[in-house]
């Protein structure tokens, strides 16, 4: 696709300003967040949020010596709870 340098339109300083006087636009939509719980539980302070230092560096020693492996179907099956937990909160909305 070719873009067409002369079809372009022009913005003004103006346009490109944020407002700054004190009138709100008549009608304000509200923007609603939904969390899934995994998000839920890495926000609240707990024993899982806890940071382990000793664990970090084994896992960084293991790396270093090539022995750190992937657990692929455990990556995969959280991954696919996470999607579903997604799927599922967009159809209550």
């Amino acid at each position: 696709m070719k873009i067409d340098r002369t079809s372009s339109t022009a913005i003004t300083a103006t346009e490109m300003r944020p407002r700054t006087s004190g009138s709100q636009p008549a009608t304000r939509s509200a923007t609603e967040v939904h969390l899934s719980e995994l998000a839920g539980q890495l926000q609240s302070p707990g024993e899982a949020s806890t940071f382990d230092a000793a664990r970090v560096s084994e896992i960084k020693q293991a790396i270093a010596e090539g022995r750190f492996t992937i657990n692929s179907g455990a990556i995969a099956d959280r991954l696919i709870a996470s999607a579903s937990e997604l799927v599922a909160s967009s159809r209550q909305a």
